[in-house]
């Protein structure tokens, strides 16, 4: 039985397409508030400017107070009467997460998208690499707390104010959930648990639609942390994810809550491909692979 397919037979881009195109969402999330956390640059700092793009209000949430006012100056530069607030954020520890989402519930009254886009990685190139017999207990547990119980924490503060509001929550996935590279076990390990955060967060708040949502390979800082050898594959355009996850808060993709979804693949191939097959297999679910009948004894 060959192993099965871990991902969608759809075009896949590495830049803006048609379906994800910044003129479609030109004021459509006027009124709405977005929080992101990891914002002060690369995938977090284009994905704020597109949601301002869009119309929205943003709260902005990292752990530098210099690049966050950096990203602000961004955003203003590009829609200068964007509302835009900003609080210095550890994930890592949820009393700095709560206090953040007052904050921001408390300056614009409301909550309507979060980007839980805050992480980190270790280096696992193919020419060098740790594996994880040869890792330091405490470096390779540190990327767990960063992507799991940062992601854990946003979301432990921000479902119950988007529940209010029906709104949208992404965590911020990666296609590293579906790979086994050596020396890289504690990221993608991490990513797989976040694909399973979402499972439940989106069964557990009702309303809320939920993606774990991988953003490419972009080149920022944070992947040059993976090594040359993952340098060289790092070809998508840093705005695919940003309007990418535009899109996922309009509506249309609604069907994919709860689910992981690539920001290569065609979303609009996706819906009208795959939508009933999605939905009537409950795929792009974690799931156990099981031996094929064919081969019982």
């Amino acid at each position: 039985m060959p192993t099965p397919p871990e991902d969608l037979p759809v075009t896949h881009h590495h830049d803006i397409y048609p379906g994800i195109a910044p003129s479609r969402f030109a004021g459509s999330l006027k009124g709405k508030v977005v929080f992101i956390t990891g914002a002060s640059r690369g995938i977090g700092e284009a994905t704020a400017v597109a949601f301002a793009q869009s119309g929205a209000s943003l709260f902005l949430a990292s752990r530098k107070r210099a690049t966050l006012d950096g990203v602000k100056d961004s955003i203003l530069k590009a829609v200068s009467d964007t509302k835009v607030g900003t609080r210095v954020t550890d994930v890592v520890d949820h009393k700095s997460v709560r206090a953040a989402i007052e904050a921001c519930v408390k300056e614009f009254g409301r909550l309507d998208v979060v980007v839980s886009n805050a992480g980190t990685m270790e280096n696992f190139g193919q020419s060098t690499y740790t594996a994880m017999a040869e890792h330091d207990p405490d470096g390779w547990w540190q990327i767990w707390e960063v992507n799991v119980k940062g992601s854990f924490n946003v979301a432990h503060y921000a479902l119950p104010e988007l529940g209010k509001t029906k709104g949208y929550f992404i965590f911020l996935s990666s296609i590293g959930a579906q790979r086994r590279d050596h020396g890289a076990s504690s990221y993608p390990t991490g990513k797989h648990a976040v694909n399973r955060i979402a499972e439940f967060a989106a069964i557990e708040t009702p309303g809320v639609k939920v993606f774990a949502v991988h953003p490419g390979a972009v080149k920022t800082e944070l992947s040059k942390a993976g090594g040359p050898w993952l340098a060289k594959i790092l070809i998508d355009d840093v705005q695919l994810p940003a309007w990418t996850m535009v899109r996922l808060v309009q509506g249309t993709d609604d069907y994919l809550s709860g689910r992981y979804v690539s920001v290569n693949w065609d979303l609009d191939e996706v819906h009208d491909q795959w939508k009933e097959a999605i939905v009537e297999e409950d795929a792009l679910k974690n799931r156990l692979a099981l031996p094929s009948a064919a081969h019982k004894a």
